[in-house]
C-alpha cells in the first residue's frame, strides 16, 4: 500500500511542492485550537526531528491541520519526501529501516524498498520504539502489564512481545525513556520500583532480564544515554537531598558496574529535552539550557569545568537529536513569530539553518517587549508585553495578566497565540515569570519553596498594580492561567483583594492538602517537593497555598473552568471553588467539560474555553 500511495506523492512534490509552502492561519479560536496537536499555545509544525546515523537525512514528524506523518529530509538538497502516516520514528543501525508508531501499533519501513510491514497488531499502547544495536529486536514502552513496562519484540515478526521489566513505573506515568546499550546487551531505564517516591537509573539485563539498581543519590528523569564504549550513562537529574525541579537539572555520570555516580560540574544547569548527547570520543557532553524564557544548546566536557554556548538562536527549542558523533545538531524549534520547524547546525557553530517550513504562518503576530517589574518585596520579575496592533500610548487600554503553568516551569518566549489573539483584540497582554520558575537559577526557584501559590501570587498582582501607573492603563486588569496559572488566578484574588477586575483560572489546584491524595503520581510528587513533606508533615505551608479557605472574602468576578476527567489537577478541586463561592454569593461562572482530561483532547472544548475567557474579560475590563 505504501509504495502506491508514495508514487503520487512524488509527483506531486516536484509538480508543486506543497510541503513547502504554509498554511495561512487567522488569530481565530477556531483556527488556534483546531487540532488536538495545538495543546494550549496553538503550535502546529515539526514535532519530532531524528538525524540519521550518516546524519546526511532527517526524519521528522509533522502534525499540522493539512499535513500529517513521518517526512525524510534530504539535508543536503533539501528535498522532502512523505513516508507514512505515523509518529516516534526512529532509525535503525544500517540507516536504511526505520521503526514507527502507527494507528497504536509498531511498523517498521524500508527507505529502499518503500515498503513498510507491521509488528504488532492489537490494542494495547506503544511507546517510545528503539531497535536494538544489531537490528534484530525492537524494544519499546507499554501500559499493557498495568504498568510503564519495557517490552522486546523480534523485528522478524515471528514472535509475541516479550515482557523486560516489571513494575518499572505507575501507568500514568510517561515521561522517562530508555536506552540500548552499544552492544546490545542491556537497557537502562528509569524507574520507581525501590521506592514510589523515588525516580531511579536501572539497568535490565537483556538475556537474563535481571534488573538492578545503579543510582540512589539524585533523581532521574527523562531519556538515558550511554556513551560511545558504554561504560557510562549520562542522565538528567537533581540531587534528592535539594529540591527536585522541572526545567532545571544537573547531568549525571553513573557508571554501569553501580559503582560510581558523580554530577557533572560546571556552572550552567541543564533542561531536560531530548538525552544528553555524546561526542564520537566521548570527552564531551552537548545538552540544552534554559535561561529567562528562551532555549540554547550548551556544550561541556564530560570530565566537568566551564560549560561553554554552542547556538544563539532565541525561542525555544522543544525536541533536539545529534547525530552518533556529534557532527550535527538538529531542532524543533519555535519563536514568538514563527512556529514549530526544523533547524540545523554542524557542530563546528555558526547561525542555525532553517530546513523546514510546515508551521502555519500566522498573520498579525508581533514580538513581545521584555521588561521587567518590580515587587513589594524588592524582586524584579520579567514579563513579556504583547502589545495591540497600532498600539497609541496617549490611549487608554484594558490589560490581561497570563500566568504561565507548572510552577517550577516558566513561560517560554516561543509562539504563544493565546496571548497573540488577545493583544489584536485591543488587549495589552503581560505574561509574567513569577517567583518560583526556572531560567533565572537556582536561588529563585528556592523562593517559592514551601510558600506554593502565596508570594507568587503577589508577584502576579504587583504586575497589576505596575499597569495601572502606565499612563497607557485605563485601570481595568484581569488575569487568567491554565494548571499551575489557574492556582496563582485564583491565588491572586484570594491573598490581594484590589488587584485584579476579573480572573479565569483553568484547570487548578485550589486547596493541595485535598488534592493530595486524589492526584495522579507526577501531581502528588510534585505537590509534596513543593511542599516539603505531605499535608501531615507540614500542615503550616499545606495552610499557606490553601485558596479555597480565602474565597470568603474574594470581590473579583470569577469565570473557573475545568475537565471533568482531570487527574493531574482533580475535578474535585473545581467543586471545591464552585460550592465556596455559591455559599458566600460571590460574582462567579462555574463550566466544566465532560471526558476532558488535563490536556483537553477536543478542539471544539478548548474554542469554547478561550472564547469564553476572551468574553469575560471583555464583559468585565471594558466599561463601555
Amino acid at each position: 500500500m505504501i509504495q502506491r500511495i508514495l508514487a503520487p506523492l512524488l509527483l506531486i512534490l516536484f509538480i508543486n511542492p506543497a510541503w513547502a509552502e504554509p498554511r495561512t492561519g487567522e488569530l481565530e479560536w477556531e483556527a488556534i485550537c483546531q487540532t488536538t496537536v495545538c495543546r494550549w499555545t496553538g503550535h502546529d509544525g515539526v514535532f519530532e526531528a531524528r538525524l540519521a546515523p550518516e546524519a546526511d537525512r532527517a526524519l521528522v514528524t509533522v502534525n499540522t491541520p493539512d499535513q500529517q506523518g513521518l517526512f525524510l529530509l534530504d539535508i543536503e538538497s533539501g528535498e522532502l519526501d512523505h513516508l507514512a502516516d505515523g509518529h516516534s520514528p526512529y532509525w535503525f543501525a544500517d540507516g536504511q529501516r526505520i521503526v514507527y508508531v502507527a494507528d497504536n501499533n509498531l511498523h517498521i519501513l524500508d527507505l529502499d524498498e518503500r515498503s513498510a510491514r507491521a509488528l504488532t497488531d492489537d490494542p494495547d499502547d506503544v511507546r517510545q520504539p528503539r531497535p536494538s544495536p544489531d537490528g534484530s529486536q525492537v524494544l519499546f514502552a507499554s501500559g499493557r502489564s498495568g504498568h510503564q513496562d519495557l517490552w522486546l519484540l523480534d523485528t522478524d515478526g515471528e514472535s509475541e512481545p516479550r515482557q523486560l521489566t516489571e513494575q518499572a513505573m505507575d501507568i500514568d506515568e510517561l515521561r522517562f525513556g530508555h536506552a540500548w546499550s552499544p552492544d546490545g546487551s542491556s537497557v537502562a531505564f528509569i524507574s520507581n520500583r525501590a521506592d514510589y517516591w523515588e525516580d531511579d537509573l536501572w539497568l535490565v539485563d537483556i538475556g537474563s532480564g535481571q534488573p538492578r539498581q545503579l543510582s540512589s543519590s539524585f533523581m532521574a528523569r527523562g531519556m538515558p544515554a550511554f556513551s560511545p564504549d558504554g561504560s557510562t550513562i549520562a542522565v538528567y537529574g537533581t540531587d534528592k537531598a535539594g529540591f527536585w525541579y522541572l526545567d532545571l537539572a544537573d547531568i549525571y555520570l553513573v557508571d554501569v558496574s553501580g559503582e560510581k555516580e558523580r554530577r557533572i560540574d560546571m556552572q550552567q544547569t541543564a533542561m531536560e529535552v531530548g538525552a544528553p548527547a555524546w561526542s564520537a570520543n566521548g570527552d564531551e557532553l552537548f545538552f540544552p539550557a534554559h535561561e529567562r524564557g528562551e532555549l540554547e544548546l550548551w556544550r561541556v566536557p564530560a570530565q566537568g569545568s566551564v560549560a561553554t554556548r554552542v547556538t544563539n538562536m532565541g525561542g525555544v527549542i522543544h525536541d533536539f537529536d545529534a547525530s552518533g558523533g556529534g557532527e550535527q545538531f538538529a531542532f524543533v524549534r519555535s519563536t514568538s513569530t514563527r512556529g514549530r520547524e526544523l533547524d540545523l547546525i554542524a557542530r563546528d557553530g555558526g547561525a542555525a539553518e532553517q530546513a523546514t517550513t510546515f508551521a502555519t504562518d500566522w498573520q498579525d503576530v508581533q514580538e513581545p517587549r521584555e521588561i521587567s517589574y518590580r515587587t513589594r518585596d524588592g524582586l524584579y520579575i520579567q514579563a513579556f508585553k504583547f502589545l495591540p496592533p497600532d498600539f497609541d500610548p496617549e490611549e487608554h487600554y484594558p490589560t490581561v495578566v497570563q500566568v504561565h503553568g507548572g510552577g517550577t516551569n516558566s513561560y517560554y518566549n516561543g509562539l504563544n497565540l493565546v496571548e497573540q489573539r488577545l493583544a489584536r483584540q485591543g488587549y495589552v497582554v503581560l505574561a509574567v515569570n513569577y517567583r518560583g520558575g526556572s531560567g533565572f537559577g537556582r536561588g529563585f526557584q528556592d523562593l517559592a519553596v514551601e510558600d506554593w501559590a502565596n508570594t507568587q501570587s503577589l508577584d502576579a498582582a504587583d504586575a497589576a498594580h505596575w499597569v495601572r501607573r502606565q499612563p497607557w492603563s485605563n485601570d481595568k486588569v484581569g488575569i487568567y492561567g491554565y494548571s499551575y496559572g489557574g492556582i496563582i488566578s485564583l491565588g491572586a484574588v484570594t491573598r490581594d483583594l484590589d488587584a485584579f477586575d476579573a480572573a479565569v483560572p483553568m484547570g487548578g489546584i485550589y486547596d493541595f492538602a485535598d488534592a493530595f491524595d486524589n492526584a495522579d503520581r507526577l501531581g502528588r510528587l510534585f505537590t509534596r517537593e513543593g511542599h516539603r513533606g505531605s499535608p501531615e508533615d507540614n500542615p503550616e505551608a499545606y495552610r499557606r497555598s490553601d485558596s479555597v479557605a480565602r474565597l470568603e472574602q474574594v470581590r473579583t468576578p470569577i469565570l473557573i473552568m475545568h475537565g471533568e476527567a482531570d487527574i493531574r489537577a482533580p475535578f474535585r478541586q473545581f467543586e471545591l471553588v464552585v460550592d465556596a463561592l455559591e455559599r458566600y454569593d460571590r460574582t462567579h461562572e462555574a463550566v466544566s467539560y465532560p471526558d476532558q482530561p488535563h490536556q483537553f483532547t477536543n478542539p471544539a472544548d478548548r474554542v469554547d474555553m478561550y472564547t469564553r475567557l476572551e468574553a469575560w474579560m471583555d464583559r468585565w475590563l471594558r466599561p463601555d
